[in-house]
């Protein structure tokens, strides 16, 4: 995932991406390793965070990570505490002060419940489109046609859904009520 594309994606999408592929959720990986002790002098936070950085670097997730970082409000300006996506605190804070806007859009989108809601509908409807009702063919002609029309019925179900929730939308943004 691009930088470009993390910023255009919803915050559980961006989630489910680190959650899945992250560098720093293996085994051998301590999430101590990204956060500053209380107690840590400079020197060995210095070394830590440099070994932080270095796991973060190629990971194949890291512009999903740092776009949840931003997102979070993680990193400060006037602090060197944490490293996600091998952006310091400080870095990150830089970083959100420079995309104020985006950001506070992006954060907007993510709390869309109904937005979330139509994406998880069109999702499942291209899942169910996409299915094919004939693949146990043990059950002979009469249960194809039941599983066809148990198929077309859920995507009826689904497409009256979402043009429910489009329907809606659109009439609050005064653009009427045509479908």
């Amino acid at each position: 995932m691009t930088s470009t594309q993390a910023r255009h994606t919803r915050r559980a999408v961006l989630q489910a991406a680190v959650d899945a592929g992250a560098r720093c959720h293996g085994a051998d990986s301590d999430p101590d390793l990204f956060f500053r002790a209380d107690d840590e002098g400079l020197a060995a936070w210095r070394a830590r965070r440099t070994k932080a950085i270095r796991l973060c670097t190629g990971c194949p997730v890291r512009a999903a990570c740092e776009e949840l970082a931003l997102r979070d409000g993680d990193g400060r300006p006037d602090a060197d505490e944490m490293v996600r996506a091998g952006r310091t605190g400080r870095e990150l804070a830089a970083v959100r002060a420079a995309h104020t806007e985006r950001l506070a859009a992006a954060v907007d989108a993510d709390r869309d419940t109904e937005g979330r809601r139509l994406d998880t509908l069109t999702t499942q409807l291209q899942h169910e489109a996409g299915t094919n009702p004939d693949s146990n063919r043990n059950g002979g002609v009469r249960s194809v046609t039941a599983r066809t029309a148990a198929q077309n019925d859920r995507l009826r179900a689904l497409a009256a859904q979402i043009r429910q929730i489009r329907t809606a939308r659109r009439a609050r943004a005064g653009w009427g009520v045509a479908a």
